[in-house]
């Protein structure tokens, strides 16, 4: 099955029209979750000493986040397939948005660990929509690009989040309110903003989309029925237990282990209480792992689109991040510390941070694509959630693991070295478990992005 010819349909023309629609603004949608998701990172050194919560209790409260998530992930994405993305994600950014300003009116461990929860529950379905989303609109043969495209929102938050964190932190005292709540308060409301903005922005399908010529809609919606043609058709509860979508939640698993352990843990583990960099320098210091995530993600992604190969790509990026946890846990370690000047362990432990955050970034884009290639309707919606809800239970494990260790009196070298563990045993298992990669449409990977 091949799609029909249309006169005026000019494959690069289309997908480049729905680059520069879609994508800038699916970006900014994701910054603004990931945002809401990971600034706990930023406050956790005041909001812990004003709340009384110990560093156990804020790695259980930063994963719990997951637990909500877990449940409601299979749900929402259902319902995201049935109802359409338009709606569907509308109602999960306004409702994220109340529950994350809701943050900065905490007042205990349990109502922190509480607020998590729901937040993950509001949450839920966001990032797996998302990907689902893209499958609507880009062929596979430059979906790793779109995938890097749409996920460098996450190295973005770090960049420009950082720096916002720390500024909107030094609000301290205004009008009664501490600084991490100006914080959480401040950054929850755009989402409720754009939360509206996506009812009129975000078309569900290409037939919908009244910024492409009716040729150029017809072309792209032949070309993605003719590319799923090849895929196999599982009913849903089929496609939910099946074996590669159990071994891609595994790695999945892994990786998110790795990516909640560098953002919930790398502002405390390179300040005061870790390494020592002092907290003018190190809310800039923060930026640049990120940012060299976001610099290669990209041109990863190309490149395994330009292959069409995607499994040795995601384990040459954990084994990277892996190798990043072990300078950072060696730069931890109290002996080791020792034997070096200040300043080149704290330059070992960004450096670790760097590896591990172009790590992570980089196998981010070369993954997804692997379960969409397997799946296709209400099955590739279930299939991704699956992969997201078990996956993300790495986001409750890493955290919780670092800080369950530093309070045993393992310190921080423990933690991150079970995180590099989590990388590399990611890594492994993607290439063990891999099967053969899908046909492409002809025609489209030549389109330059």
């Amino acid at each position: 099955m091949e799609p029909a010819p249309y006169p005026g349909a000019c494959p690069q023309e289309t997908i480049r029209r729905v680059i520069w629609r879609l994508i800038p603004f699916m970006m900014l949608l994701y910054f603004i979750a990931f945002l809401d998701r990971a600034n706990v990172g930023f406050a956790a050194m005041d909001m812990n000493r004003d709340l009384n919560i110990s560093k156990t209790l804020y790695g259980f409260g930063s994963g719990a986040f997951f637990i909500g998530y877990f449940f409601f992930e299979l749900p929402s994405n259902l319902l995201l397939d049935r109802f359409g993305a338009r709606k569907w994600i509308a109602r999960i950014m306004i409702s994220w948005g109340l529950v994350a300003a809701a943050t900065a009116w905490v007042v205990g461990p349990k109502s922190y660990i509480v607020n998590r929860i729901v937040l993950g529950l509001a949450e839920a379905g966001f990032f797996p929509g998302m990907i689902l989303y893209l499958t609507y609109w880009f062929p596979n043969a430059i979906r790793a690009r779109m995938t890097a495209l749409f996920v460098i929102a996450i190295p973005l938050s770090g960049i420009i989040g950082a720096p916002l964190s720390g500024y909107l932190l030094e609000f301290h005292g205004a009008g009664g309110l501490a600084g991490w709540q100006w914080m959480f308060v401040v950054e929850a409301i755009p989402a409720v903003l754009l939360g509206f903005a996506v009812l009129f922005y975000l078309p569900d399908r290409p037939q919908e989309a009244g910024w492409l010529r009716p040729e150029q809609a017809a072309w792209l919606q032949e070309t993605l029925a003719a590319e799923d043609h090849h895929k196999p058709h599982l009913p849903l509860r089929r496609a939910l237990v099946h074996h590669s979508i159990m071994a891609l939640s595994a790695v999945y698993f892994c990786m998110v282990t790795g990516l909640y352990s560098l953002n919930f843990w790398m502002p405390t583990v390179l300040g005061r209480e870790g390494v020592g960099i002092a907290a003018p320098q190190l809310k800039w210091i923060l930026a640049i792992p990120p940012l060299c995530g976001a610099l290669t993600m990209f041109f990863w992604g190309r490149h395994s689109d330009r292959k069409q190969e995607r499994e040795w790509h995601v384990l040459a990026a954990l084994l990277t991040g892996a190798l990043g946890f072990v300078l950072v846990a060696g730069a931890t370690h109290q002996d080791f510390a020792a034997l070096l000047p200040p300043v080149i362990n704290q330059t070992l432990a960004t450096l670790g941070f760097v590896l591990v955050a172009v790590g992570f970034f980089c196998a981010m884009p070369t993954f997804w694509p692997l379960p969409l290639v397997r799946l296709r309707g209400t099955a590739a919606a279930g299939g991704i959630a699956v992969v997201n809800s078990i996956g993300n239970l790495g986001g409750f494990v890493g955290p919780y693991l670092i800080g369950a260790l530093k309070d045993s009196h393992y310190g921080y070298t423990g933690g991150l070295l079970v995180s590099a563990l989590f990388m590399a045993a990611g890594g492994i298992l993607v290439v063990a478990t891999r099967s053969k990669a899908p046909v492409p449409v002809p025609g489209v990977g030549v389109v330059r992005t």
